[in-house]
């Protein structure tokens, strides 16, 4: 599929069959968060993968809430948690070649780990929307973060920004909303062009 094919089909995709996908598409699927640049190149992430259906079950025990008016995601095949790590930032400029001396987070303008996941985790959409299948990220609710990190072992220092569905549109996927459209900002709306205004 060319590359502008794949921009302009990418949406959020919340009902898919239940029909499995290649252990080489997964992996491909996975990889591709690798390619993702990150600050210092510190990849300060780590994604968890739910193939096995029971793993997705429990995964859904926790994410309820997700699937009340969208019970077709949870035919997905692949569930992948993206998790952030701040420390692998602050370790990593905190070493010689980079000058500082110290782990001090204020020297940051912005989570730079939060953001690094969140562009690996959108090469895994645009991945699979190359492979011809659905995908959709959305977050987990706060009262869902302590029970899901028990449910998964997940350690300390690892934040969950989000989970990511991947599978076969469903049937009842419906041809996308002429609101979004009309709700789409132009360019014109959100690129400056030398300066903020006129």
């Amino acid at each position: 599929m060319e590359y502008s094919q794949v921009i302009s089909r990418r949406r959020m995709v919340r009902d898919y069959t239940d029909e499995p996908i290649s252990a080489s598409c997964v992996e491909r699927v996975l990889a591709s968060a690798l390619r993702a640049p990150s600050a210092g190149f510190s990849q300060g992430w780590a994604f968890l993968a739910l193939t096995e259906q029971e793993d997705r079950a429990r995964f859904w025990q926790i994410a309820s809430t997700q699937t009340e008016h969208s019970p077709g995601m949870r035919n997905a095949p692949l569930i992948v948690v993206s998790l952030s790590h701040k420390d692998a930032y602050l370790d990593r400029y905190a070493e010689a070649d980079k000058g500082w001396e110290d782990r001090a987070e204020s020297r940051w303008p912005a989570p730079y780990w939060d953001i690094d996941t969140g562009m690996a985790t959108l090469l895994m959409l645009l991945t699979a929307v190359d492979e011809g299948l659905g995908a959709c990220f959305f977050g987990l609710m706060p009262d869902e973060l302590s029970p899901f990190r028990a449910a998964f072992a997940i350690p300390a220092g690892y934040l969950p920004i989000g989970a990511t569905t991947v599978g076969h549109r469903g049937a009842n996927v419906p041809p996308q909303s002429e609101r979004v459209a009309q709700r789409r900002r132009s360019i014109d709306e959100v690129v400056h062009r030398g300066s903020w205004g006129d």
